[in-house]
């Protein structure tokens, strides 16, 4: 099991988001998705967020809150535990990516992206700003065969 980071950066009503096009071998192979990346050993889900974006975007997170906790299964990858982080302030210049084209999109646009089905449900949380979540995603191949989610309210 492996523990990742996934981040959406807003800014002006966008998301930085990142089409995967530059690895050979990648899960998410011409999807667009937030940035972020694996855990280094010892890293916490903060630090890991902080080092990802800075190091896929030249970003460097100032406020950043997270926002969900998704459990990745499938019968092709290894299953996969994702962290799942807003951010609203940032400092920096925007650099190219190794992995893919960064690109500001419109968050009414953004559905209309060649996204994972998974993604459509835990972004249509985020917009819908949901506090904090779990949600459980099953895939067959590249089909989401299953989700189960639930949804904290904290008071």
């Amino acid at each position: 099991m492996r523990n990742t980071t996934l981040c959406y950066i807003e800014h002006q009503g966008k998301y930085l988001m990142l089409l995967r096009n530059k690895k050979k071998v990648d899960a998410s192979k011409n999807k667009w998705i937030g940035v972020g990346g694996k855990f280094e050993e010892g890293e916490s889900p903060e630090e890991c967020v902080i080092r990802e974006v800075k190091e896929e975007t030249g970003l460097t997170l100032l406020d950043y809150k997270l926002r969900g906790v998704v459990t990745f299964v499938s019968d092709v990858w290894e299953s996969e535990y994702m962290y799942l982080f807003t951010a609203s302030k940032f400092q920096g210049q925007l650099t190219a990516c190794d992995e893919g084209e960064l690109s500001w999109i419109a968050k009414e646009e953004i559905f209309a992206l060649n996204l994972w089905e998974g993604d459509r449900a835990f972004l249509k949380l985020l917009f819908e700003d949901t506090p904090f979540f779990t949600m459980k995603l099953n895939y067959q191949g590249e089909e989401l065969a299953d989700i189960k989610t639930k949804i904290y309210e904290y008071r």
